[in-house]
């Protein structure tokens, strides 16, 4: 360690700036790139990542569509970890294949000639690649578990831009590594994270993908969720990752899936609603029914091509490397998405609820009287209608059980209150018949 210099590509970003974090935490060296040092708001907080970091934060200017900077950025440095990726702003305009492929893929060259240029004073590099490198299509086979050896076939038609371009460029990488003369060689480590959850560290990574996955859970825009299963990790264990694949021998030369557990969209929602419905939020975790979600695929482009395919679909996915070789236990699911939500309100991304009184990650729910608050109003309202919606969803057979164990208490309830009446009625009787022949 000493005084390697580590570059971080993308350090600003979701990812980026929790391997800078991370490394900084050990102790490293560490220059990040970001496309603009005028961007206050993202440039500001990273210099605070690690406040008492051995050596302070380093950033300069390189963008991945051009080549001026990266000669720089790379100059020194014995170890880079490339987690930035261009991908162009698709807000307002649907975006041309090759405006997404090419960039992607001349991006990651671009950042390898830099590195080969060095001769040999590079040792490794670490490259974020992504699980749809691995597998990229809708429905997967049930009976197959994926790992490393697996391809996702870029000129599949099924396949998005995004998926496409992830594998274009991890391949485009291992070719490049592989023409290279000796003398410029080094090593390649690919790190490739399922879908990324966890806490953000800085107020601009509120367009991450998965943190405008979790806004949307946390501000109720639906009124339930889809059955779709996700593989899914936490960003703390795929930022470890890349620390751990930049000097493990074992990493070079393989790729590494980073896994926590392919999870039902409902379970994410359900352990936010665990933790914050108390709180005064509304979450909404009653599964939206098919026909549902195919008459919205039908003014969705989104919904149809990515969702309605994989409904009820699993997937199963293999994280042995992770595991045992780069030494990363999975976070637990309730720890990424809660921490997660924690972050992203007190980070002002998603609002704080009338009874939100925690301040950072882990805190205890507010209590009165040394118990835990009653949950809103709203709360136990989606729980009931949770609950119908199960009855629901019951087997006819499970149903008519059901409404037998009930039905059973309220017949022997009123048999009971009839008994009662009876007794008090023949009492009564008797009383008079007494009254009467003392009258006499």
């Amino acid at each position: 360690m000493g005084d390697e210099v580590v570059l971080v590509t993308g350090v600003s970003g979701y990812l980026g700036s929790h391997v800078a974090k991370q490394l900084q935490e050990e102790g490293y060296r560490v220059r990040g790139t970001v496309r603009s040092l005028e961007n206050e708001a993202k440039v500001a907080p990273l210099k605070n990542l690690v406040p008492d970091a051995k050596h302070p934060l380093e950033l300069v200017a390189a963008d991945l569509t051009s080549d001026e900077g990266w000669d720089k950025a790379v100059e020194g440095c014995t170890l880079v970890a490339h987690v930035a990726s261009p991908f162009p702003d698709q807000t307002n305009r649907a975006v041309p294949e090759e405006e997404v492929l090419g960039p992607a893929k001349e991006g990651t060259l671009r950042v390898l000639r830099a590195v080969a240029a060095q001769n040999g004073a590079v040792k490794r590099v670490v490259l974020t690649s992504s699980f749809a490198a691995v597998f990229g299509e809708t429905a997967a086979d049930p009976n197959k578990k994926y790992n490393e050896e697996d391809w996702t076939d870029p000129e599949s038609p099924t396949l998005d831009s995004y998926t496409k371009s992830k594998a274009v460029a991890e391949k485009a990488a291992w070719d490049f590594l592989k023409e290279l003369p000796e003398e410029q060689k080094f090593e390649l480590a690919v790190i490739n994270p399922t879908l990324i959850f966890g806490p953000p560290l800085i107020e601009a990574h509120k367009s991450a993908t998965s943190v405008i996955l979790m806004a949307n859970i946390v501000n109720k825009a639906y009124p339930g969720v889809p059955r779709v299963q996700f593989p899914v990790c936490d960003v703390r264990d795929v930022a470890k990752a890349h620390v751990k694949a930049l000097t493990l021998p074992e990493a070079a030369s393989n790729r590494h899936i980073i896994l926590t557990e392919s999870l039902w969209y409902r379970d994410i929602a359900a352990s936010v609603a665990k933790e914050f419905r108390p709180q005064g939020y509304s979450i909404a975790t009653a599964q939206l029914p098919y026909a549902l979600m195919w008459l919205a695929g039908c003014f969705n482009k989104g919904v149809r091509n990515s969702i309605l395919p994989r409904i009820g679909k699993t997937l199963s996915v293999d994280n042995k490397r992770m595991v045992e070789v780069l030494g990363v236990e999975p976070t637990a699911l309730d720890c990424t998405v809660q921490d997660m939500v924690y972050a992203m309100v007190d980070l002002g991304i998603v609002k704080k609820a009338k009874k939100y009184k925690q301040v950072g990650s882990r805190a205890e729910v507010p209590a009165v009287n040394g118990e835990v608050e009653e949950e809103t109003k709203e709360g136990k309202q989606e729980e009931e209608k949770e609950k119908e919606e199960g009855e629901k969803e019951l087997e006819p057979e499970d149903k008519e059980k059901k409404e037998d164990e009930e039905i059973k208490p309220k017949e022997d309830e009123k048999k009971e209150e009839k008994e009662a009446e009876d007794e008090k009625k023949e009492e009564e009787e008797k009383k008079e018949e007494k009254e009467k022949k003392e009258e006499k």
